[in-house]
C-alpha cells in the first residue's frame, strides 16, 4: 500500500483538545462543556464553566493575519474599557488576548470572549431594538476616535473595498455582467472621490453592523459581537453596511428608519455623509459579495452556479435603481 502525504486547507480542532490545551490557559472555573458550535469565516464553539458561558473562536487560516486579528482584539478591549456593550476577548492567565494554535494547515488564532447578554431578535427588530442599535453604533463610532493601536490592519478604503473585491469577482462573471459591475465600482468611486478621511467622518468601523451581530435583553439593551470585519474607515460605510444587510435581509423600511433616528440623536451625521448612504450600500454589497466568493472557494465551491453571480448582480442592479428606498 502506498501512502501520501498530502496538504491541509482546513481543519477542525477537537472540543476536547480545546478544552485541556485552549481553554486551561483562562481563569475560568472549571468547564462543563465545549461544543463546535457553527462554522463561518471563523469557527466557534460553545463553552460552558460552572461560572459562566463563554464563546471561543478560532480563526481560519488565510483568512486574517495574526496582526488584523490583534487589531480587533485590541479594538474590543479598548471599547469595553470606554463601557461600549460589546463581547470582549478574555486574556489568559498570561496576559494575552489571543493563543496562537499550530493546526495542520498552519498557525491559527484562538481567543475566548464573553457570552454576549440576552439573544438574537426573532424576526425583525422593534422599532426600540433598532434606535438602541443605532444609539449604539454611535456612541461606538464616537468612542472609537480616541483609539490608538500599533496593529497595522488595511484601512477600509475604496482601493481596498471595491478594487480587491473587483479582482476576487470580474473573472467568474460574464461579459456583460463584468461591464457591469465594472461601470458601477467606476461610478462609486467618483461619488465618493472627495470624502474626507478625518474625524469625525473616518474613525472606527464595526464593519458588519446588522441585527445578527447584537444580542439583546429583555429591556433591550444592545450587545455589539464579530467585530471580524472591523477597521479604520467612513462612519457613513457602516450605516450602509447596516443597510444593505437590511435590504436583503427583508428588514422593513420602519426599523431601518429608526436605527438611523438612534444613531443621529447620538452622532448626527452632515447632509453629505447621509446623500452618500446609498453609494456606501453598494460598496457594501460588492464588499461582502467577494468575501462570500472568498469563502465559497475553499469551503463550498458548490454553491458558485450561475443564479449566484445573477442573484448578487440583480441585487447591485436593484440598490443602484434611483427609485429604490434610501432607508
Amino acid at each position: 500500500m502506498t501512502v501520501v502525504s498530502l496538504p491541509v486547507l482546513y481543519s477542525t480542532i477537537d472540543p476536547s483538545a480545546i478544552v485541556s490545551r485552549v481553554l486551561s490557559c483562562y481563569d475560568i472555573g472549571t468547564v462543563k462543556g465545549c461544543k463546535f458550535w457553527c462554522r463561518g469565516l471563523s469557527d466557534v464553539y460553545w463553552v460552558e464553566t460552572d461560572c459562566a458561558a463563554y464563546v471561543l473562536r478560532v480563526s481560519h487560516w488565510g483568512w486574517r493575519s495574526q496582526a488584523d486579528i490583534d487589531f480587533e482584539l485590541a479594538l474590543l478591549d479598548f471599547l469595553q474599557q470606554k463601557s461600549v456593550p460589546v463581547a470582549y476577548p478574555l486574556r489568559t492567565t498570561s496576559g494575552k488576548l489571543s493563543i496562537v494554535l499550530n493546526a495542520p494547515e498552519g498557525d491559527r488564532y484562538a481567543s475566548l470572549f464573553i457570552y454576549a447578554p440576552g439573544a438574537i431578535p426573532l424576526g425583525d427588530l422593534s422599532l426600540r431594538q433598532a434606535t438602541r442599535l443605532g444609539e449604539t453604533v454611535a456612541k461606538m463610532h464616537q468612542a472609537g476616535e480616541q483609539f490608538e493601536c500599533d496593529f497595522a490592519r488595511k484601512p477600509m478604503t475604496l482601493d481596498y473595498l471595491l478594487d480587491g473585491a473587483w479582482d476576487a469577482i470580474e473573472t467568474f462573471l460574464t461579459v456583460s455582467d463584468r461591464e457591469y459591475l465594472e461601470k458601477a465600482i467606476i461610478q462609486i468611486k467618483s461619488e465618493l472621490r472627495d470624502f474626507p478621511r478625518s474625524a469625525p467622518y473616518w474613525g472606527i468601523c464595526w464593519g458588519d453592523p446588522h441585527s445578527g451581530n447584537a444580542h439583546f435583553t429583555d429591556v433591550d439593551q444592545p450587545t455589539l459581537f464579530d467585530f471580524d470585519q472591523c477597521g479604520f474607515g467612513w462612519r457613513a460605510f457602516d450605516l450602509g453596511k447596516f443597510r444593505q444587510v437590511a435590504l436583503n435581509t427583508g428588514i422593513s423600511r420602519r426599523i431601518r428608519e429608526a436605527f438611523l433616528v438612534g444613531y443621529q440623536s447620538v452622532n448626527p451625521l452632515e447632509a453629505f455623509e447621509l446623500g452618500a448612504i446609498s453609494a456606501f450600500t453598494q460598496t457594501a454589497h460588492i464588499w461582502v459579495w467577494s468575501i462570500s466568493l472568498t469563502y465559497a472557494l475553499r469551503h463550498n465551491y458548490s454553491r458558485l452556479d450561475d443564479s449566484y453571480f445573477g442573484k448578487r448582480v440583480e441585487q447591485l442592479r436593484k440598490l443602484r435603481s434611483p427609485d429604490w428606498q434610501m432607508f
